[in-house]
């Protein structure tokens, strides 16, 4: 494995380094207002949701790398403490990529960009009409982490009211991944969307306790077939198969096809955990160790 000191990568190379490694990340699409009234309109992709009392947004416009400079977006706010964070969806990415062309102060990048502004209800800087989730919010504070080139400038946001477009939610009145199809930043030129194939779920486990890894017989966590992913499913179930539930799998045709082929028989296991049947396979697996 490649040992790196970031001191040694210069701030260009490690910039490039995080935002490859730290991703996807969601896309701040923040619009500010100067004191004199012009909109400016920005992404920012070093952004993230921290708490809900207060309810608190974070996002970042960094010093630029090149020459130290300030951007348009932290000198508004420092001008005019509020700021409106726009959701950015597929449909919409496209545009949301010209705006953050660094044209001149003043230029208005709602024009730019053919976004269309719409008056906030509670702050000054418009929203963006495109966008379906909209977060209005007071800019409590900002955290200069340096005055480098490249150092961070942290805007914390608190969340005064937020507008939403129904027709991305589900049945149960939650934000429907695939309907709102959200666009994060990775490294380089590449983005990824929340529905497709780039969407997968994960059960959280917030009440249960899972059986942990550890609690797998040798052979199943040393199995050459199985992968960690695999591994972690099976540690995510509640309780081990009971002793007479072995011992019906160990009586059926399709265990004893298999039970003297352990790789083959891992990679049927393999298939019932990829389609949701990790409990079934967890008694196959069971019913294979020699040491039950």
């Amino acid at each position: 494995m490649k040992q790196i000191d970031p001191k040694d990568l210069g701030n260009q190379n490690l910039h490039k380094l995080l935002l490859g490694g730290v991703a996807p990340r969601p896309i701040a699409f923040a619009s500010t207002i100067d004191s004199e009234g012009n909109p400016n309109l920005s992404p920012f992709s070093f952004y993230n949701a921290f708490g809900v009392n207060p309810s608190t947004l974070i996002f970042s416009p960094s010093r630029r790398g090149r020459d130290n400079t300030t951007k348009h977006t932290l000198e508004n706010i420092k001008e005019v403490p509020e700021v409106v964070l726009n959701a950015v969806t597929y449909n919409m990415v496209h545009q949301m990529s010209l705006s953050s062309t660094e044209y001149p102060k003043g230029v208005n990048e709602f024009v730019k960009a053919g976004f269309t502004p719409i008056e906030s209800l509670k702050v000054r800087p418009f929203r963006v009409k495109e966008s379906p989730l909209q977060f209005e919010c007071n800019v409590r504070e900002v955290i200069e982490t340096g005055g480098q080139a490249g150092s961070a400038n942290l805007v914390v946001c608190e969340i005064v009211f937020i507008h939403l477009d129904e027709t991305v939610l589900d049945k149960n009145g939650m934000i429907n991944p695939d309907k709102l199809d959200l666009v994060g930043r990775l490294g380089g030129d590449f983005y990824v969307r929340t529905s497709g194939d780039a969407k997968f779920e994960i059960p959280k486990l917030l009440t249960t306790l899972g059986i942990g890894v550890d609690s797998l017989p040798e052979s199943v966590r040393l199995s050459k077939v199985l992968t960690g992913n695999d591994l972690g499913q099976l540690g995510n179930l509640e309780k081990l198969p009971s002793p007479q539930e072995i011992k019906k799998m160990k009586n059926t045709p399709e265990f004893r096809e298999l039970q003297n082929n352990l790789k083959q028989l891992h990679r049927h296991v393999q298939s019932l955990i990829n389609s949701g049947k990790a409990r079934i396979a967890l008694k196959w697996l069971m019913a294979s160790d020699d040491s039950i």
